[in-house]
């Protein structure tokens, strides 16, 4: 018996990750296809990613810069657009934009024997601007979500992680059960 219970957890770790994963993407695909009213499912979808990529390669060019560079500076006056589209906007920077944000995994001392740490990422090496000189920002995801905590520490509790941004990431997510490797360990 205790043996058919094993296989089953074992098909459990199989099935649902591979069940979610299919469930949202159909809902994407009819959701896109919906709001299209497109008849063949996932067209919608392909026509969405290569209407994406297109803006992106035409956003590439100086005349469209200087159009996204306006339709900021609207978006910058109207106060809860404002809002919405510079949090959207920052969000997605900071992870694969230009201006990536999410590139430097640290580990971080939060108690004074330094038993207690957590894996964050620094997000800002300077807080004098705003007039706490020494310290640096951090940010923690949590596991199992797409939340976390900005937390401002000082300088010296702040240790670099040489690993993969993107590994150190999928890592924390994961509540610690994915693997990461060091970028000095031969693969």
């Amino acid at each position: 018996m205790s043996r058919l219970f094993n296989y089953f957890l074992r098909g459990l770790v199989v099935v649902v990750p591979l069940a979610l994963t299919i469930y949202v993407c159909v809902v994407i695909f009819r959701t896109i296809d919906s709001w299209l009213g497109l008849p063949i499912r996932g067209v919608g979808f392909l026509l969405t990613l290569l209407l994406i990529t297109l803006v992106g390669f035409m956003a590439s060019s100086l005349i469209t810069m200087s159009l996204i560079s306006a339709l900021d500076r609207v978006f910058d006056r109207l106060p809860f657009v404002r809002l919405l589209y510079s949090s959207a906007k920052d969000m997605l920077n900071a992870f694969v934009g230009e201006k990536r944000r999410f590139d430097k995994p640290v580990l971080v001392t939060l108690s004074a024997d330094g038993g207690v740490k957590a894996i964050a990422f620094l997000t800002s090496e300077s807080m004098s601007a705003l007039g706490v000189p020494g310290h640096v920002t951090v940010y923690m995801p949590q596991s199992y979500g797409f939340a976390g905590h900005m937390v401002v520490v000082p300088t010296d509790r702040v240790q670099r992680i040489d690993a993969d941004a993107a590994a150190v990431m999928a890592y924390i997510i994961s509540g610690g059960v994915t693997q990461v490797e060091s970028r000095n360990t031969p693969h």
